[in-house]
């Protein structure tokens, strides 16, 4: 059986070129065939139907030339095969990645308004993509939130666990990601600080309940969840934080410095049944200084 590709999806902007440097290097760690894809937009007149089917590689594809010349001096020893189809850079970059095992691409192409932090391509590849994806933001990023983890020094994962229930294919996919780079992994787990409690009269009055209490529960919670992905990657060292905030906050402020955030997709609801991002993986994307993985969940969960 072959091993699945790593894509990278380029448009010919410096944005899709640092995510190319990103997706060599990571299909290297992985062993794996590089797979580079430049959707090359139809006319909005034209048929999709159509024209979706368009060559492969064709020779007059600038962009490509370009990809080539940026994978030369770096891809020794990486098979790299080339396509470019024909369509909607959000509809096909989904179906491409149905083979991958990862898709990686910029925060922004060409296209869209400047203002932008995230764009349209980007944000339908994490919403619909069968595979996790990797978004690679624009250097210079600035971060409000205050970290509330050390950096220290050396490679960081960063992954953030809903310890009521926690999502244990993001988990698996952080513990991997920190084994082949190497890497500290800190789990952030996030919990409601001051607690309020609503009085009879309609006020809010200060909660009773101990917050050294709840910080050690939610570190107790974690650290099981924890507990089998752990004993599979023994070699990771994974450092738990119970962590006051929300967990949109605390994953932002995490990613200063950080070579990776983890996050998960939002899962299908009986009463939400599309695909979507929750809140946290949307302000995570829009927000993170440093490249983001979105898992999607499991398919029975899908």
């Amino acid at each position: 059986m072959s091993t699945p590709p790593v894509i990278a999806a380029v448009d010919g902007s410096d944005d899709s070129l640092r995510a190319l440097e990103w997706a060599l290097d990571d299909a290297r760690r992985r062993a794996a065939p590089l797979r580079v894809v430049h959707v090359r937009q139809y006319a909005p007149w034209a048929q999709p139907e159509v024209l979706v089917a368009g060559p492969p590689v064709p020779d007059d594809d600038p962009v490509l030339d370009r990809m080539r010349a940026f994978v030369r001096e770096r891809a020794e020893g990486l098979s790299v095969q080339y396509t470019a189809p024909v369509g909607a850079p959000p509809v096909l970059l989904p179906e491409v990645a149905s083979a991958a095992q990862l898709l990686v691409l910029g925060s922004r192409g060409r296209g869209g308004f400047a203002s932008l932090l995230l764009g349209s391509s980007s944000l339908a590849a994490a919403r619909d993509a069968p595979c996790p994806v990797v978004v690679v933001p624009r250097p210079g990023r600035k971060v409000d939130e205050e970290p509330l983890v050390e950096s220290g020094t050396g490679p960081r994962v960063v992954v953030g666990v809903q310890v009521d229930h926690p999502d244990e294919v993001t988990l698996a996919f952080a513990f991997t990601e920190a084994a082949l780079r190497g890497a500290r992994l800190q789990v952030i787990a996030g919990y409601p600080w001051p607690v309020q409690n609503w009085a009879a009269a309609g006020t809010l009055v200060p909660s009773v309940i101990d917050q050294d209490a709840i910080e050690n529960e939610t570190r107790t919670l974690a650290d099981e969840a924890l507990a089998p992905h752990r004993a599979e990657h023994p070699g990771v060292r994974c450092d738990t934080y119970a962590l006051p905030g929300d967990a949109a906050g605390l994953l932002v402020g995490a990613s200063k410095d950080a070579d990776l955030v983890v996050v998960g997709r939002h899962r299908r609801r009986l009463l939400a049944p599309a695909r979507m991002l929750g809140s946290v993986t949307h302000a995570v994307l829009l927000h993170a200084a440093s490249p983001i993985a979105v898992v999607p969940p499991a398919p029975e969960e899908e």
